[in-house]
């Protein structure tokens, strides 16, 4: 698809987490696992930026859910909503996601947004439509020691429980708490792919900042009860840098867990 021009506004101090409402959540004193994160030790998250108005952005949904099933990338489709007056609404789009597109936009320095988007990784930006160019930002990704702050997940009975290793601090970051369906069948009636249904693998419902992590290990909690009221599929946990400017980063850590797999 063609260009959208980014919208002009006041960018806000860098606690503001890039745009997400800030959450509070309760220090846990020893870190019991009862479940292991889906994807352990991942050597990228990718983010996908898309539409179901969007003519070229099915085969970066495809391409996506393939990622998805290598077990070593956090895969995540954020759906957009500034392609919805072509004449079919996004069923899964959210302002949100398109507020964390034009927020990464400003940070690569970019006119404008657009889709299919992928970044790999909060750093490296690359058509998802082209499949070589994907392939060799995760060939980057893996070369550049990525994600170097271990990230574990687990569930208990009534919680989540997240730990967060340390590391060298080069920014500060946040801890993005990420919330998506396992996947969304979709009819098109209208629009540019109109009659056709796709499937969507791990759209975004939600997602905020759950507080900042400056080097040292922590470990949370959040109750169990909010999370599955977020989404039906599971939860990615991001540690990002915020610059000075308030933008994200680079991610410097990631795991993801699914509610049937660990609850």
């Amino acid at each position: 698809m063609s260009a959208r021009p980014l919208a002009t506004g006041t960018i806000m101090g860098k606690r503001r987490a890039f745009g997400l409402i800030a959450f509070a959540i309760a220090s846990l004193g020893a870190f019991a696992a009862s479940a292991t994160p889906d994807v352990e030790r991942p050597v990228a998250v990718v983010e996908l930026f898309t539409s179901q108005g969007c003519n070229s952005c099915p085969n970066a949904d495809s391409l996506l859910g393939e990622l998805a099933e290598r077990g070593d990338v956090v895969a995540l489709a954020f759906h957009v909503d500034y392609w919805d007056y072509l004449g079919w609404k996004d069923t899964l789009a959210r302002p949100e996601n398109t507020e964390r597109q034009r927020d990464y936009s400003r940070m690569f320095g970019n006119r404008s947004v657009y889709t299919p988007q992928i970044v790999v990784n909060g750093s490296i930006d690359v058509k998802g439509s082209k499949p070589a160019r994907v392939e060799s930002a995760l060939r980057r990704a893996q070369m550049g020691h990525s994600l170097p702050v271990d990230v574990d997940l687990a569930f208990d009975d009534d919680s989540l429980l997240i730990g967060i290793g340390d590391g060298k601090v080069a920014a500060e970051a946040a801890i993005v708490i990420v919330y998506f369906d396992e996947r969304a069948e979709v009819a098109i009636t209208q629009g540019k792919n109109r009659g056709q249904t796709h499937s969507y693998v791990h759209p975004v419902r939600a997602y905020h900042a759950a507080g900042m992590w400056q080097g040292e290990s922590q470990e949370l909690r959040m109750p169990l009860h909010e999370v599955q009221k977020k989404s039906s599929g599971g939860v990615a946990v991001l540690v990002q840098e915020i610059n000075a400017n308030g933008l994200p980063g680079t991610i410097r850590g990631a795991a993801m867990i699914h509610h049937q797999r660990g609850s």
